[in-house]
């Protein structure tokens, strides 16, 4: 057994900042669930940071939503209290976003300064720190989508949004594992195919759909398991309709996709499990995939019960959580499965 010196501040420090990641994925899911991201209309990026305080900040806030379709064309019978909870919502995203931004940086400039990283660490984690500054301008890129002709934002540009959020978590939770974690030598070997990585980025994929799924409220319609209604496919759609890109804006087709691909994810895992438990060289891995194992179940059990919930609030929330779980035990396992 090999184990590297660990800096302490800069484990926690990455463990700090995942967990806020993490927290922001949860925070985003609910301002959309509640319809709360488009209440903030103009993307200040340093004098937004102080909410409104005063009675005439707020009614200047409601005016600037009320010239947007969402207001005009759905929400006209808000009011001032209505919208002071969405308002805070979509603040607390956007803040969370800035802390993170000073959160990752300042600590990284640091660590920087005192040598605490080598080379390629350093490379890795500045990356970290351009995508984090990508992101938030891809979230004013998609609120943009919904401030003029749209009553919503776009699906599509909601859907990079989230994916990218799991992308920089995945990569701080890489990170915090490479510092926090021991360096283990097994004389056991890796899974064949990767099988841990294919998992992972059919797990990521599974979540864009989700998102697209999410962006279109494609969860609230077909409130029944496992059938969709009285049939496997959804009886206002065709088959001929997965071969048509604009199947990407069919709410229908979007939940069949989201189910299916589920039960592949699955059926994957189960391969992946068999595999560990029929072959003693794997025995490293047990631990690992029973953790998976049991995310998995609970995101499956979770997902079904948004689904019969028509997309309840709770549910939904939940769901989204279980996604953020189900990904940290995948990497878990991949980790793991690399460090031979």
């Amino acid at each position: 057994m090999i184990e590297k010196n660990k800096n302490i501040y800069l484990v926690n420090w990455l463990l700090l900042v995942t967990l806020m990641v993490a927290l922001m994925i949860v925070v985003g899911g609910l301002t959309r669930l509640t319809d709360s991201g488009l209440s903030i209309t103009k993307w200040d990026l340093f004098t937004g940071i102080i909410p409104p305080l005063t009675v005439e900040k707020w009614e200047y806030f409601f005016s600037l939503y009320k010239l947007i379709p969402e207001f005009t064309q759905i929400n006209s019978l808000m009011t001032l209290s209505e919208f002071k909870i969405i308002f805070w919502w979509e603040y607390i995203h956007r803040l969370l976003g800035r802390l993170i931004g000073l959160f990752y940086l300042i600590p990284l400039i640091y660590f920087t300064y005192k040598k605490n990283i080598n080379g390629k660490e350093i490379i890795s984690l500045y990356s970290i720190f351009i995508l984090i500054c990508v992101q938030g301008v891809i979230g004013w890129y998609m609120v943009k989508s919904g401030l003029t002709e749209r009553t919503d934002v776009s699906h599509y540009r909601l859907s990079i949004h989230l994916t990218i959020a799991f992308v920089i978590f995945i990569l701080l939770l890489w990170n915090y594992f490479k510092f926090s974690k021991k360096k283990v030598i097994f004389t056991n070997k890796s899974l064949p195919l990767n099988l841990p990585v294919v998992f992972t980025f059919i797990l990521l994929f599974q979540i864009l759909i989700g998102a697209l799924v999410s962006g279109l409220d494609a969860g609230k319609i077909y409130q029944t398991w496992p059938l969709m209604n009285y049939s496997y496919f959804p009886d206002d759609s065709k088959f001929v309709d997965l071969q048509n890109l604009n199947l990407f804006n069919n709410p229908s087709i979007l939940q069949f996709l989201h189910r299916n691909i589920a039960y592949l994810v699955f059926f994957i895992y189960l391969i992946i499990l068999f595999i560990i438990n029929n072959n003693y060289l794997y025995n490293h891995l047990r631990k690992a995939s029973l953790f998976v194992l049991a995310a998995l179940l609970i995101q499956i059990v979770l997902g079904i019960l948004t689904i019969l919930s028509g997309a309840q609030i709770l549910l939904a929330s939940l769901h989204q959580i279980g996604s953020i779980v189900l990904i940290y035990t995948a990497i878990n396992l991949v980790y793991i499965n690399k460090s031979n």
